[in-house]
């Protein structure tokens, strides 16, 4: 694979959800360092504009609009735009339906492939061609993409660039997250609230403070851990992705549903029970981190939160007091 060249244009293409961008990051690190002098760009929806440029990886933004099948001007701009960045070379991290056309978009098509491109688009110029990618992790998924496009070294995500300053909450030491909220539109991923608040007494008849994290909505469910534990603090809808990170730090550890944040707690090494229901499977998907476990029933709702003390044990996570 010949050395990269400075004054390559590269188009990275990152989509999705907060958790697939958090597991993106380290084959995003991987290209940053393989292509040192080159301009790259990062092609991703606007909730994650600010995380991209945080992680230091991009030279500039292209937000995507994600114009509908019928909207013919939305689709043309989008065109335009993906043509007049005179890209060398793409890397296609979303490998999804969606992405291949952007391929097609570039004037890519079985013949005579406009760009360098590694992804699954046909007639792409580095395919990711393992009939079991789909089995795989997506960060296994990921950097078997890259090494077969001449990116060796995938590293985990380096999430050092998230920090903020959470002396503000004022937390007493130790402290363990809890995040009972996810995808409103997938309730089979969640833990039922009342068991999050048994969790929570328990933690507390241990001398750990349970900290409730999530977003302005999941606040009803904050409301009913705090019902079973008065020493509960709800900080729902209070906290950036970056102080999520800052507060991950200093905790003792977490429990939390398949839902993004964990991601980011489990990867700046909080130790982390991270469940999970039938409705998505760990082998594919789980949050990646140095103390990281998963727990795995059919239905949450089956789950004990005695079963996830000991899990929390198990990661090193001890009682304050006996």
């Amino acid at each position: 694979m010949p050395k990269p060249a400075a004054g390559e244009r590269i188009l990275v293409i990152k989509l999705g959800a907060l958790g697939d961008f958090i597991q993106a990051v380290g084959p995003m690190q991987a290209i940053r360092a393989h292509h040192p002098g080159a301009h790259i760009t990062c092609l991703t929806t606007a909730p994650f504009e600010a995380l991209a440029r945080a992680s230091g990886c991009f030279d500039a933004m292209f937000i995507d609009a994600r114009p509908g099948i019928w909207n013919i001007p939305g689709w043309l701009n989008l065109r335009a735009r993906l043509r007049s960045g005179a890209f060398t070379r793409v890397y296609d991290l979303q490998t999804s339906q969606r992405s291949n056309g952007y391929f097609r978009l570039m004037g890519g098509f079985l013949e005579r492939p406009a760009v360098e491109w590694s992804g699954i688009a046909p007639g792409c110029s580095h395919p990711h061609g393992n009939p079991r990618r789909d089995c795989l992790h997506t960060i296994e998924r990921q950097a078997e993409q890259l090494r077969l496009a001449g990116v060796a070294a995938v590293e985990p995500a380096d999430l050092s660039f998230l920090t903020a300053d959470v002396s503000r909450f004022a937390l007493p030491d130790p402290y363990v997250l809890l995040l009972p909220g996810g995808a409103a539109h997938r309730p089979g991923k969640r833990w039922p609230a009342p068991s999050y608040g048994r969790l929570a007494a328990l933690l507390a008849a241990r001398g750990m403070i349970p900290v409730i994290l999530g977003t302005a909505d999941e606040r009803p469910l904050a409301r009913i851990i705090v019902a079973s534990d008065g020493s509960a603090r709800d900080l729902t809808g209070q906290t950036s992705l970056a102080e999520v990170a800052a507060l991950a730090r200093g905790a003792a550890g977490a429990v939390g549903n398949d839902t993004g944040p964990m991601h980011v707690i489990a990867a700046v090494g909080c130790p982390s029970v991270v469940l999970f229901s039938a409705a998505s499977d760990p082998a594919l998907c789980a949050p990646r981190g140095p103390k990281v476990e998963t727990v795995r029933r059919p239905a949450l709702r089956d789950l004990g939160p005695e079963e996830v003390m000991a899990a929390l044990s198990r990661l090193g996570v001890r009682a304050a007091r006996a």
